[in-house]
């Protein structure tokens, strides 16, 4: 998805944006390294079109590490069991570096020995998944992550046939080298929309497309107020978005263990592709198949027919050095909990 459906909106500088959300995290206890490494991840978002994962995460984040849910004085881990099992333990912290980290770990050993696996245990919210797997993927790797495990806490999405809550949002992102314009990266929810869209709309106080959420009754709606009030999130595409929930619930919990801490486990998976093909050889077999997919004619109201990933890398690099458009009743809440906590953002 792009743009939440809001007209009234404010323009803020990138440097504002992220001076704002580091402040903020800082005073409620996070260090200053972390602090700027989620505030420039949350901006970068924004600049690449995934609103739902950008600036506005910065109320949720604050409000966590002030209520506890995040462990602001925990650093990630790197553990490695006798058996070879490599783990990030992020002890109840934010997840962005603790994603970032297993990337880069998984990677890493992907290149060594052919193959990796990296579990991800105890994270907060990761922010945005295609940010990481571009990591793996410059690296020459094909990597996939899968979320999950934590439905007793996150009801968020009816099984196909079903009207109930019962299930996660269950991310998958997978990315892999790609042709001449850089990697391709599938990140996806397992619902119809991420949670953190329904979040969004209702800050800004706007509706939702159709076909995202059900009412408690079963009924479908666009009133975002209607999820919080006993509804519940569509599965992608009914039954292919619920049977991969319903796996990556499998891995997070029967496979990983209980979420102790955080919000689901994660499994990180790489590859390292130049173990099939060379790198020339396979990047000129790839740009072979994107071009012939992008010069296919678009449907009915679409201009053309784009790869993904493209499309968050195109308006980042047309972004820059221009300021964010955030929707006022955003940013007005987040100067609110900035004045309550009597932080400085100028």
């Amino acid at each position: 998805m792009g743009k939440l459906q809001a007209d009234d909106r404010i323009e803020v500088s990138p440097e504002q944006a992220i001076l704002t959300a580091k402040a903020l995290f800082i005073a409620a206890g996070t260090t200053p390294e972390v602090a700027e490494e989620v505030a420039k991840h949350l901006v970068e978002a924004d600049q690449s079109g995934v609103e739902s994962h950008g600036i506005v995460r910065v109320l949720q984040y604050t409000r966590e590490m002030l209520d506890g849910t995040l462990n602001t004085g925990a650093k990630p881990e790197i553990k490695k069991s006798d058996s070879g099992r490599l783990t990030v333990d992020a002890r109840g912290s934010i997840g962005i570096p603790a994603m970032r980290m297993a990337h880069q770990l998984a990677a890493e050993n992907a290149i060594d020995r052919g193959i990796s696996a990296v579990a991800v245990l105890g994270a907060g919210h990761t922010g945005r998944l295609g940010a990481f797997g571009e990591i793996a993927a410059e690296k020459g790797c094909l990597s996939i992550a899968i979320g999950g495990g934590n439905r007793k806490r996150w009801r968020m999405v009816a099984p196909y046939g079903g009207r109930t809550a019962l299930l996660p949002t269950n991310p998958y992102c997978i990315a892999m080298p790609g042709g001449e314009r850089g990697p391709v990266v599938i990140d996806i929810a397992t619902s119809q929309a991420a949670g953190g869209w329904i979040y969004a709309a209702r800050a800004a106080g706007v509706e939702l497309p159709d076909g995202l959420i059900v009412n408690r009754d079963g009924e479908p709606t666009r009133n975002p107020e209607d999820y919080f009030d006993g509804g519940a999130i569509l599965p992608k595409g009914g039954p292919l978005g619920y049977g991969l929930a319903l796996i990556a619930e499998l891995i997070g919990e029967a496979m990983l263990g209980p979420v102790l801490e955080g919000e689901i486990n994660w499994l990180v998976l790489a590859l390292d592709c130049r173990r099939y093909n060379t790198s020339p050889s396979m990047q000129i077999a790839a740009e072979e198949i994107l071009s012939e997919i992008r010069s296919s004619a678009p449907a009915k109201g679409h201009d053309v027919v784009e790869v993904p990933g493209e499309r968050e890398r195109n308006l980042f690099a047309a972004s820059q050095n221009q300021p964010l458009r955030i929707p006022r009743r955003i940013w007005d809440a987040i100067e609110d909990l900035a004045c309550e906590l009597g932080v400085n953002t100028h």
